[in-house]
């Protein structure tokens, strides 16, 4: 029987990030098909056919074929569990990928080779950093007309602020991309087209055959042994202690479509990223916080929910609050609470995840994202816990940048709108608003492309026909107020402003920057805030 501490050290727990269109979501079937998960992958490029890549569940994704949602798969290798988050990387999806991030102890960046770091691996490359995450780089589409290797290197440098250390190295591109030299086994895997190759199905060569390679693949391995010494000479030795600490990330060449260069990132997870670590939670003691580091592997039971997601399931109409599993140990029929409202929590089911495919726990262990299917009380940033009192903290909410007023085309079907609103809001798909004085509700959105998708999602799932039209504010700030006597003041003050989001905490609706600035000089002693970190922070509370 293993112990705690050895069930922890097996987890792995990393979440996959790019631009749109580098490759991730192909990359992640692969890993799953590779570890044995799945027997067949979905291709991307068939996802009008009616095999849809599996990670991409919703309607939308696949008429779109883009991934809106981020979604949750577990596997085994190597006696290792794999817990694989696979996020959306269009722009307006980004806060879905933020909180997708606290989640993990690690993060794979997937790079097209030809268009190297684009804009929205540049957001995520800031999040990680800020959380000191370990980044490993997947180099992808080498099998197409790329940029130099030693040019991507250059540019993942610049961009991510730290050194990369070539774990392999391209021999070749496009039409001649001959394979990879791997560095940590010093032999070449050679390239073979096909989407159906297996690791065993690609011959390996020696490096210490070096008159054959050389033959074989003539001006291409000269080079590649030139600029490999080149890469290699200009980077430090991997250090695992500074790779751990977000100071070096670790670079694999390949291409994910046809299943090269793969297998080395999945050993790459299991032998370098880390395992679950340590956490801070707080705790309100006598009106003070007390903060307090949670080892993974104690006793105690705690997890964190980064994501709700509504009606997965047609069939069922359910609700399922991702829980990253902090500390403990979890079996079912335990008592739990959610230490926001010190409730306790009574799942219908607890599952993991196979993307569509849900499985009961039998148990789950730090690092461990299992889904807690309820009716609701659950938001996003909830603590839940086996009874121990702390809270963990960190899970961030962004001032939307655009609004929208949702007006109901059947005012008969209120109902469904006020409950499909509530559960899109309280999952994060987008920010609801309730005015305070009354009046349609407000979307508030980071992207256009969310707007699309809670107006396709609100007539799909709860039968609702809204129109979406446009209203003058532009922005929102979270509020608080030393005194009650302060904040009924401001409230009072701007009666038409004040709005609660769907964690009912009380905002101030902007129409541009300048209100802000003005409330502010006005009222030197409320604080507007552009970021709210989690469901349950006491923000605004009017006494």
């Amino acid at each position: 029987m293993t112990t705690a501490l050895e069930e922890v050290r097996r987890r792995r727990t990393f979440a996959i990030i790019s631009h749109p269109d580098a490759g991730k979501t192909t990359l992640t079937e692969k890993l799953l098909l590779f570890s044995g998960a799945i027997q067949i992958a979905g291709s991307v490029k068939a996802r009008k056919a009616s095999r849809h890549a599996t990670s991409d569940w919703m309607e939308i994704e696949k008429q779109r074929g883009i991934s809106v949602a981020s979604s949750v798969m577990q596997m085994v290798y190597r006696d290792h569990v794999i817990n694989l988050l696979d996020t959306p990387g269009h722009k307006d999806f980004s806060e879905d990928t933020y909180r997708v991030l606290t989640a993990v102890d690690s993060a794979l960046m997937v790079i097209d080779a030809a268009n190297g770091v684009e804009s929205q691996t540049r957001r995520l490359i800031e999040v990680c950093r800020q959380r000191d995450t370990p980044i490993i780089t997947f180099v992808n589409k080498m099998d197409r007309e790329v940029r130099d290797p030693l040019d991507i290197l250059d540019e993942v440098e610049r961009e991510l602020g730290m050194p990369c250390v070539p774990m392999t190295w391209p021999v070749g591109q496009g039409k001649s991309f001959g394979g990879i030299i791997n560095l940590r086994t010093l032999a070449m895997t050679v390239f073979e087209a096909g989407s159906e190759r297996r690791p065993q199905d690609f011959e390996a060569i020696a490096l210490t055959q070096q008159d054959q390679l050389a033959q074989r693949f003539g001006h291409d391995w000269a080079l590649a042994m030139e600029s490999m010494e080149l890469a290699t000479g200009a980077s430090p030795s991997f250090d695992r202690e500074a790779f751990l600490a977000g100071k070096q990330t670790p670079v694999f060449f390949g291409s994910g479509v046809n299943n090269f260069g793969v297998m080395e990132v999945l050993d790459a997870l299991v032998d370098l990223a880390p395992s679950p670590r340590p956490r801070k939670s707080s705790l309100a003691v006598n009106k003070e916080t007390v903060e307090k580091i949670i080892e993974p592997e104690s006793a105690n039971f705690s997890g964190v929910v980064f994501k709700v997601q509504a009606n997965m399931d047609a069939n069922h109409r359910d609700r399922i609050a991702f829980v990253r599993v902090a500390s403990g140990q979890y079996k079912p029929g335990m008592k739990l609470k959610v230490q926001r409202t010190a409730k306790e929590l009574r799942p219908t089911s607890v599952v993991t995840f196979m993307s569509q495919r849900r499985e009961a726990v039998d148990e789950a262990f730090a690092g461990d994202i299992i889904g807690f299917t309820t009716h609701g009380g659950v938001q996003l940033g909830d603590t839940i816990t086996d009874g121990v009192a702390l809270q963990y903290t960190g899970l961030p909410f962004f001032a939307p940048e655009m609004f929208m007023t949702v007006v109901l085309q059947n005012p008969l079907r209120t109902k469904q709108l006020q409950q499909g609103l509530a559960q899109l809001g309280e999952e994060g798909a987008i920010q609801v608003f309730k005015p305070e004085m009354g009046g349609n509700m407000l979307l508030g959105a980071v992207g256009q492309l969310q707007f699309e998708v809670v107006q396709h999602r609100l007539k799909t799932e709860y039968d609702c026909d809204v129109r979406l039209e446009g209203c003058p504010y532009t922005g929102a700030r979270w509020i608080t107020a030393p005194t009650p006597d302060a904040l009924r003041e401001f409230t009072h003050t701007y009666p038409q402003r004040m709005a609660r989001d769907a964690a009912d905490t009380l905002a101030y609706l902007c129409t541009s920057p300048y209100d802000v600035r003005l409330a502010q000089e006005r009222f030197p002693k409320i604080e507007f805030h552009p970021l709210r970190e989690h469901a349950g922070l006491s923000l605004g509370t009017a006494g």
